[in-house]
């Protein structure tokens, strides 16, 4: 009686989930810097609290975002394009963070292929 010998099943490449927490906590940090120095330089007085800061309303430019993508990209292990970034800026932390981490997550799965 003849025994065959079964090859092991090819598995598809792991890929790990979208670092959400960790490109949220990057960005926030860069954007409450980046708002805290605008206002800074324009006499602006700011809440005390970064929670507080990441809600007022402060307008922050969209070359200023593209400029703080290049700190999540190592995160990501992949470059974002400028065009994650919406024309005509944002109109707060939380704004841009709410309309940013979709639209980096969508770039980071076409290009790793995750889930």
């Amino acid at each position: 009686m003849a025994t065959a010998t079964l090859a092991p099943p090819i598995s598809a490449p792991v890929v790990a989930p979208f670092p959400s927490a960790a490109v949220a906590k990057d960005l926030r940090s860069e954007l409450i810097e980046a708002v805290k120095a605008e206002a800074s330089i324009k006499g602006v007085a700011l809440p005390p609290t970064l929670p507080a800061i990441g809600s007022t309303p402060f307008q922050i430019d969209s070359l200023v975002v593209v400029s703080i993508l290049c700190v999540v990209e190592p995160i990501l292990g992949i470059e974002l394009p400028d065009s994650v970034v919406r024309t005509g800026g944002y109109g707060s932390v939380d704004q841009a963070l709410t309309q940013l981490l979709p639209r980096i997550e969508a770039c980071w799965k076409k290009r790793k292929g995750g889930k």
